[in-house]
C-alpha cells in the first residue's frame, strides 16, 4: 500500500504565497538600529549571550548573540514600534527590558549587567519533539548532554559521547574494533526479533536504523566535534511524539551553529597511540611445553618461542584533525566544517579513516517572519580489516614453539595449521561507505504566535564491501572473493503548525503536523572463487576466477512508508502546574489492511512545588514533581510479511501430491499465507520523577521511577497446522510481554572555593530489573556457540519469568571418578540431556552506576570518567571453544584455565554448559583528560587568537572485574534467525588502552 502525500506541495504553495502578500508592505517600513554591551557582576563583558528582541505590536522576532567583547548590534528595526529585549547565558539570571523605543535617530542604546543565576540548570533549553522547551516547563524524562560535557579521546560515533552520562542509558562497546557497532538500550530492551536501538534524530531528521554495509557503525559519518548537544528522551510522555519511532527511546543530536555577530575559525587535533589493553593468557612456549608432556600429549616442537598475539598487534597510531568557520551577520549565521580522523587498529591490517564535511546556514528573511535553516553532511568512511575471527582464533591457539617468520624473512608455513601472519597476508574486508545527509526547513510567522513550517529532509548513503581471501600454494587455497553492494535511502517530508500564547497567568503552546516518510533499501553479491596465483588480487581483476557457479549471486530490495499525524498540547498556569498531551497516529506500510495505523498517547503533568509561597523559605531553590504515562510502537520488523509470498519449485518434495501414492510434481506453491492482522507493538511506560536543586543550585538531581510493558510481540513462529505448506508465519503473540522495572538517580554537586578553585562531582546509578512473560515457548533461542563440536548448540534465550538474554544451559557441578564432567539432573530422571538445561543468570545488568570528577584551577583543568555494571553474566565461547584440556593434549595452545582441574580425565569434552559462564562485573576508569588553557591576552596573542588549549587524554586506563576474558563489555553478535544474543564473547577484537594529545585553538 502506499501513501499520497499531498502536502508538501501544498506547504510550498503557502510559504510562497504568504510571501508575495507580505512582500509589498514590508518594503515600506522604516527601519532603526539597536546595539549595547553585556557584563557580568564584575562589569566584565560576557561573550556569547543570545539576545531576543520582540515588537511588542507585531508578529516580529530576532535572535543574536554577543561578540568577545560583550556588544551585540540589530539593524533593520520598525522606528515606530515598541520593543522587549531578553537577554540570557548559561551561569546567569535571565533579563528582560520592555518597552524600548527607539531615539529621534532610530537608535537604542543597551548597556544591561546580568547576575549569576541560583538556579543555572532549571534555566537551561532542551530539545524536544519538534521544538524546544526551557527545562522548568519540561514535564518529561529528558536528559541534556552538552559539548563541554562531552566523553574525550578517540570517539568514533554519537554514542560513545554519552556513555556513562545518562542514567538508564547503557552504551556497550561490543568490540575493541574502530568503527565497530555500539550497543545502546534506553531502560532496558523490549523487542524479541526486533532492534532496541533508539531512534536517532539528527537536526530534525529521523534517520533509519538499518546498517549502511560492512560492520562499521551506521552512525560513524558524523564528526563528533560538529555536534553541539545530545538529547535523551526517555519516558513515553517525551517520546510519544514520534510514535512508532520511540519505543525504544529517542537520541535527538543538535550540530553547532554559527552565531550572529561573531566569526570565528577553529582548528582542532588530537592524535596518539593505542595498545592491547590486556591479552590473554596463554602459555608461553616452556609452559606450552611442559603442559602438553604432562598430559601425554603428542609434542611437536619447532624450537621457537613466539608470542601471537604480540605478533598479530602493534602500538597503534591515531591522527583527528578538524577545522571549523562559523559566524554572520544580525540575520545570516553560517557554521561550516571540515574534518579527517586515521584510526590504526591495535591489530595488523586494520584501519579506518573518515573524512567528512558539514555546512549549517540560517538566513532571516521578511522582518523576521521567515527563517530558512538548512543542514548538509557528507562523509568518506574507508574501513579496512582482516579476518578477525580467524586472526584472533589462531593467535590463541597456535603451537608457540613455531617460529613467525621463516629464513626468507616471510610468513612461516607449516602443514598442519594456518600461521595467523598468513591471515594477514591472505585475507582483508574492505568496506567504503559515502553518505550525504541534509534538511532544508522554512519556519515562517503567519501571526502573533503562531509559525508554520516545511521540512524536508533526505538521506542517502551507499557502500561497497569486498571480502578477499588471496589464493596460496602452502597451504593450498584457492582464493576467493565476495564483492557486496548496498544502497540506502531515507527521504522525509514534514509541515506543522506551532501557536504559543499566553494570557494572565497561562501559558499555552500547540503543535498539530503530518510527517511522511519513505525508506528504501537494496544489496546486492556477487561471489567469484578459484582464482590463479598472480600479482594481481582478485578485488582489482575479478574477471580471473573460474569459479562463477557453486555460489550464485543473489540480493534484496525493500522499501517502507510511514505517514504520521502527531499534536500534542503543553499548558502552564502560574508557572507551577504544567500538563503535556500528546498524539500521534502512525501508519506503515509493513502492516496489513486491518492494521495498518497506530495510535500513541501520552499525558503527563508536573507540580513546580518551590514556586509555593510556603516553600519560598525551604532547602530547595528549585523542586519539581513529575508523573506521566504514554504509549509508543514498534515497526521494525520485515517488509512485505502481511502479504501471501508464493515460490516455482522443480523439486518435487516441495509440492502437493496429486492423488495418493503419486509422486510430488513441480509447480508453485505457497511459502507465506497473507496475514492482515499483524499489528504494532506496543510499549506502555509510566515515569514518575522529581527534579531538585538545593544550596542555591550547587547541588542538583533526579530521581525517576519506571516501568515499562512492552506486549503485541511481534513473532516469527511455528503454524499450529501441521499441513500448512510452509514452515513458519509472524504473528503478534496475544499475551506475551516484556517488563523492564527500574529506579534512576543522578546527581552532581558543583562548588568555587574563595582561592578560585572549581570543582564538580557527580553521577547517576540505576537500578532495572527484566523479565518475560506469558511467551508461548518454554525458550526462544537467541544466542549460538562457535567452535569445534559446539555447532548448533544454544546459549541463552528468552524464558518465562526471566530476564531477556537468559543463559539457558546445563549446570556443571565437577566431575565423576572417571573424570568426565558432571551436571545437575534436574528432573531426577537419572538422565542428563536438554530438558535439564535451566536459567542461569542474564547477560543484562541490574545495576549501572557512571560519575565523574572535574576540577578546574587558572587555566588548568582535570576531567575523569568512571562507568562500571554489575549482576550480570557473560559466556566465554573464547573458553568454551579453546581453553580446554582435550584440545591442550592435542598441541593446542590455552592458558591454565584449561588445566585447572588437576581430576578432569585428558579425554573429557567440553560442552556449552555454566563452567564458562562468568560474572561480567566490571568498573573502568574510562577517560581522563587534563587540559590547560593559554590566557592569549598574557601571551600578547589575542588579537589573533580568542582561545588556545592544549589538553592530555587518555582512555581505558583500567578496568577492575572478575571475568578474565579480554574486555567484559561485549556482545559478540550470535543472533538466530533475528532473534537477539546478548552477553556472548567469541574471539572478540580486544580493547585498546589509549593517550592522546590534543590541541585547540580559535582564531
Amino acid at each position: 500500500m502506499k501513501f499520497n502525500y499531498p502536502l508538501g506541495k501544498m506547504g510550498a504553495m503557502l510559504l510562497l504565497a504568504l510571501l508575495l502578500i507580505q512582500f509589498p508592505s514590508l518594503a515600506q517600513t522604516k527601519k532603526a538600529t539597536a546595539s549595547g554591551t553585556i557584563s557580568n557582576e564584575k562589569g566584565q563583558p560576557i561573550e556569547g549571550v543570545t539576545v531576543l528582541v520582540v515588537n511588542e505590536k507585531s508578529p516580529f522576532k530576532r535572535v543574536t548573540q554577543t561578540n568577545s567583547k560583550g556588544a551585540f548590534s540589530l539593524s533593520d528595526l520598525d522606528a515606530h514600534g515598541s520593543f522587549s529585549f531578553t537577554f540570557s547565558h548559561i551561569g546567569y539570571a535571565e533579563k528582560t527590558l520592555s518597552a524600548q523605543t527607539p531615539d529621534a535617530s532610530g537608535n537604542i542604546d543597551l548597556n544591561v549587567k546580568m547576575e549569576l543565576s541560583t538556579a543555572s540548570t532549571n534555566e537551561e533549553v532542551v530539545v524536544i519533539g519538534y521544538g524546544k522547551a526551557s527545562k522548568k516547563d519540561v514535564t518529561g524524562s529528558i536528559k541534556t548532554i552538552r559539548a563541554g560535557d562531552f566523553n574525550k579521546g578517540i570517539i568514533n560515533s554519537p554514542e560513545e559521547l554519552l556513555q556513562g552520562k545518562v542514567a538508564g542509558v547503557n552504551v556497550t562497546s561490543a568490540s575493541g574494533e574502530p568503527g565497530s557497532s555500539q550497543s545502546i538500550t534506553i531502560r532496558g530492551p523490549g523487542g524479541i526479533r526486533t532492534d532496541n536501538t533508539p531512534l536517532y534524530v539528527i537536526d530534525g531528521l529521523p534517520l533509519d536504523n538499518t546498517s549502511t554495509g560492512g560492520t562499521i557503525n551506521p552512525l560513524s559519518f558524523i564528526n563528533p566535534t560538529d555536534i553541539e548537544s545530545i538529547d535523551v528522551l526517555k519516558d513515553a510522555s517525551a517520546t510519544a511524539i514520534y510514535g512508532t519511532r520511540g519505543a525504544n527511546g529517542v537520541v535527538i543530536v543538535t550540530t553547532k551553529k554559527g552565531k550572529s555577530g561573531t566569526s570565528n575559525l577553529n582548528y582542532s587535533f588530537n592524535g596518539g597511540f593505542s595498545k592491547m589493553a590486556r591479552k590473554l593468557p596463554v602459555f608461553s612456549a616452556e609452559a606450552y611445553k611442559q603442559q602438553v608432556t604432562a598430559l601425554g600429549g603428542a609434542l611437536q616442537d619447532f624450537k621457537g618461542n613466539t608470542d601471537w598475539q604480540d605478533e598479530i598487534s602493534r602500538t597503534s597510531f591515531s591522527h583527528n584533525h578538524n577545522i571549523a568557520l562559523s559566524g554572520g551577520a544580525n540575520k545570516f549565521t553560517y557554521y561550516a566544517s571540515g574534518g579527517l580522523q586515521q584510526q590504526n587498529g591495535i591489530l595488523k591490517g586494520n584501519d579506518v579513516k573518515r573524512y567528512n564535511g558539514r555546512f549549517n546556514m540560517t538566513q532571516r528573511l521578511l522582518e523576521d517572519r521567515l527563517l530558512i535553516e538548512m543542514n548538509l553532511a557528507a562523509s568518506n568512511v574507508v574501513n579496512t580489516r582482516p579476518n578477525i575471527g580467524s586472526l584472533i582464533g589462531g593467535a590463541l591457539s597456535t603451537n608457540p614453539t613455531l617460529p613467525a617468520y621463516g629464513e626468507d624473512g616471510k610468513p612461516y608455513a607449516f602443514q598442519n595449521g594456518t600461521n595467523p601472519l598468513l591471515t594477514l597476508a591472505l585475507d582483508k574486508d574492505i568496506t567504503t561507505t559515502n553518505r550525504v545527509l541534509g534538511n532544508l526547513s522554512g519556519s515562517l510567522t503567519l501571526m502573533k504566535g503562531l509559525v508554520y513550517k516545511i521540512n524536508f529532509g533526505v538521506d542517502n548513503s551507499s557502500a561497497s564491501r569486498d571480502i578477499q581471501s588471496l589464493p596460496n600454494l602452502q597451504p593450498l587455497r584457492t582464493g576467493s572473493l565476495a564483492a557486496w553492494n548496498f544502497i540506502n535511502r531515507n527521504y522525509l517530508v514534514e509541515n506543522y503548525l506551532t501557536y504559543n500564547t499566553s494570557f494572565g497567568k497561562h501559558k499555552l503552546t500547540a503543535l498539530a503536523g503530518h510527517s511522511y516518510q519513505k525508506f528504501w533499501y537494496q544489496d546486492r553479491v556477487f561471489n567469484v572463487g578459484n582464482f590463479p596465483v598472480s600479482q594481481v588480487e582478485p578485488i582489482y581483476d575479478p574477471g580471473t576466477g573460474t569459479d562463477l557457479t557453486s555460489t550464485r549471486p543473489k540480493g534484496t530490495a525493500n522499501t517502507n512508508e510511514l505517514q504520521s499525524f502527531f499534536g500534542r498540547v503543553n499548558y502552564q498556569f502560574n508557572e507551577k502546574y504544567l500538563l503535556t498531551a500528546t498524539l500521534r497516529a502512525d501508519g506503515s506500510s509493513k502492516f496489513g489492511s486491518n492494521n495498518k495505523y497506530g495510535y500513541f498517547p501520552s499525558f503527563s503533568a508536573a507540580w513546580v512545588a518551590s514556586k509555593e509561597e510556603f516553600m519560598q523559605h525551604s532547602i530547595f531553590s528549585n523542586l519539581k514533581l513529575r508523573a506521566g504515562y504514554g504509549q509508543t510502537g514498534n515497526q521494525e520488523i520485515p517488509p512485505k510479511i502481511t502479504l501471501a509470498y508464493f515460490q516455482s519449485n522443480t523439486n518435487s518434495n516441495n509440492s502437493y501430491p496429486l492423488y495418493p501414492g503419486n509422486t510430488y510434481p513441480s509447480g508453485t506453491t505457497y511459502s507465506r499465507f497473507a496475514n492482515p492482522d499483524i499489528q504494532w507493538e506496543v510499549s506502555s511506560q509510566a515515569d514518575a520523577g522529581v527534579d531538585f536543586e538545593l544550596l542555591n543550585g550547587a547541588l542538583s538531581g533526579t530521581v525517576d521511577y519506571f516501568r515499562k510493558v512492552t506486549s503485541k510481540m511481534l513473532l516469527k513462529i511455528i503454524p499450529a497446522d501441521p499441513i500448512v505448506p510452509f514452515q513458519e508465519q509472524w504473528t503478534n503473540a496475544a499475551d506475551m510481554k516484556v517488563i523492564n522495572e527500574g529506579l534512576e538517580l543522578d546527581l552532581n554537586y558543583k562548588h568555587t572555593t574563595g582561592f578560585g578553585l572549581t570543582y564538580s562531582v557527580g553521577g547517576n546509578i540505576t537500578f532495572i530489573n527484566n523479565n518475560v512473560e506469558n511467551s508461548p515457548y518454554s525458550i526462544i533461542p537467541s544466542g549460538s556457540a562457535s567452535g569445534s563440536g559446539l555447532t548448533s548448540a544454544t546459549i541463552n534465550g528468552y524464558v518465562n519469568g526471566q530476564p531477556i538474554g537468559t543463559f539457558y544451559m546445563l549446570e556443571f557441578t565437577g566431575f565423576d571418578a572417571n573424570g568426565k564432567s558432571t551436571y545437575r539432573d534436574v528432573n531426577n530422571d537419572k538422565l542428563v540431556n536438554d530438558k535439564d538445561r535451566q536459567p542461569l543468570g542474564s547477560a543484562l545488568p541490574k545495576k549501572m552506576y557512571n560519575a565523574w570528577f572535574n576540577v578546574y584551577y587558572k587555566g588548568f583543568d582535570l576531567n575523569t570518567n568512571f562507568n562500571g555494571v554489575a549482576g550480570n553474566k557473560i559466556y566465554d565461547n573464547t573458553a568454551n571453544a579453546n581453553f580446554y584440556k582435550l584440545l591442550l593434549s592435542k598441541g593446542v595452545n590455552t592458558t591454565a584455565e584449561a588445566i585447572q582441574y588437576p581430576q578432569e580425565a585428558v579425554t573429557n569434552e567440553a560442552p556449552v554448559s555454566s563452567r564458562f559462564l562468568k560474572p561480567g562485573d566490571f568498573f573502568r576508569l574510562n577517560n581522563l583528560t587534563l587540559g590547560y588553557n593559554f590566557n592569549t591576552k598574557k601571551l600578547g596573542i589575542s588579537r589573533w587568537v580568542s582561545n588556545l588549549r592544549l589538553s592530555l587524554t587518555g582512555q581505558n586506563l583500567f578496568v577492575i572485574t572478575p571475568y578474565n576474558g579480554y574486555d567484559p563489555e561485549v556482545n559478540t553478535d550470535r543472533t538466530i534467525d533475528g532473534v537477539l544474543s546478548y552477553g556472548i564473547d567469541y574471539l572478540s577484537y580486544p580493547k585498546a588502552r589509549s593517550f592522546l594529545l590534543g590541541l585547540n585553538v580559535t582564531f
